[in-house]
């Protein structure tokens, strides 16, 4: 018996890398699975059924359900087939999971209108489409699980102008599509992914220097890693299940096998008068209120160095900080941790 059983889940972008393992886990936990995936390049190129239908047939030869499908994420009107079939072939649909995504990187100032419109299209429009059509079936149904996929490049990589903008509205989105569809018992949470070694990463500058160095991809020589994309799918199906609804609305970041519960946006400070502000007054009382300690975002490590810590990350260091709750399982709570050193 599977956490599962009954279930059919569709996951987009599950041919390889993210979504192949978590189809593998869904499965496992006995849901029956649309696998969709193009099969298209890292930048959105060409097209192959190929990932699609093997990852099926692996399902398939383990005992478990599974059809492929080939249907462009960005066709409204395709995902409403692909969605019909899952009903039609499958029984119902009960989750979704998108991780479909391409990469067309680039500075702003050299990024052209086709690059920031392809990769808005697959990430952005892909998961609102596959939620849309879904979404209408939940809300019958009385159930529903939205499963989306962010990143970590949504706080401001450089050179992923249109990838970072398009992982930050999936979660707006996603917080959007929580709050809507709570009163169909459906939950909505988005996942942000640090370093994951997919054929993504294969293409950056440190996966070139890897294949060169070792004649293997990036992704190949660190399968089985903390690194390994199917370290990401037990919490996936984790949270596709009944057991997991009190999760809704939440960001989730994952770096090799910690996983991060994400704040939502708060008011830092707040600076306020009994009349309109002048712009002389903002002049002198800004830089030692709202202004005060303000340092730009932080920009990745060159190759060989660290990356600064983080105010958390700071606060992590201190291993007196940290709660071993099960053998091998430590937990890290800022909030509380940062109100009591306050204090």
């Amino acid at each position: 018996m599977g956490r599962l059983d009954g279930k059919v889940a569709l996951v987009t972008g599950g041919g390889g890398g993210i979504g192949r393992g978590i189809c593998k886990m869904l499965a496992k936990e006995g849901a029956a699975v649309v696998v969709n995936d193009l099969g298209v390049s890292v930048s959105g190129e060409g097209g192959d059924a190929g990932p699609a239908q093997r990852v099926a047939e692996e399902i398939k030869a383990e005992g478990g359900r599974a059809i492929f499908d080939t249907t462009n994420v960005t066709h409204y009107e395709g995902v409403g087939a692909m969605i019909d079939r899952a009903v039609r072939e499958l029984g119902s649909i009960d989750i979704v999971v998108n991780t479909a995504g391409i990469l067309r990187d680039r500075m702003i100032f050299n990024m052209s209108e086709p690059e920031w419109d392809a990769v808005i299209a697959v990430h952005l429009k892909g998961t609102f489409n596959i939620c849309r059509h879904a979404s209408s079936r939940f809300r019958e149904q009385k159930w529903g699980r939205f499963i989306n996929f962010a990143s970590v490049s949504a706080w401001g990589n450089p050179g992923q102008p249109n990838y970072g903008a398009a992982k930050h509205a999936i979660i707006g989105f996603t917080l959007a599509l929580a709050n809507s569809m709570v009163k169909s018992n459906c939950t909505a949470n988005a996942i942000a992914p640090g370093f994951v070694a997919t054929r993504m990463t294969d293409n950056t500058p440190r996966g070139q220097q890897v294949l060169q160095k070792t004649g293997k991809s990036l992704s190949e020589s660190l399968k089985g890693t903390e690194t390994d994309p199917d370290a990401l799918a037990p919490m996936i199906a984790y949270l596709a299940t009944p057991e997991a609804s009190y999760i809704n609305g939440a960001v989730l970041g994952v770096q090799g096998y910690s996983w991060h519960l994400y704040s939502h946006a708060e008011a830092l400070r707040i600076l306020q008068a009994d009349h309109k502000f002048a712009h002389d007054e903002l002049w002198k009382i800004g830089p030692q209120t709202l202004g005060q300690g303000l340092t730009p975002p932080p920009l990745p490590p060159k190759p060989g160095e660290t990356a600064p810590p983080r105010r958390t990350q700071t606060l992590q260091n201190d291993q007196s900080s940290w709660t071993e709750i099960a053998p091998g399982v430590k937990y890290w709570q800022w909030r509380e941790y940062y109100d009591t050193k306050r204090a």
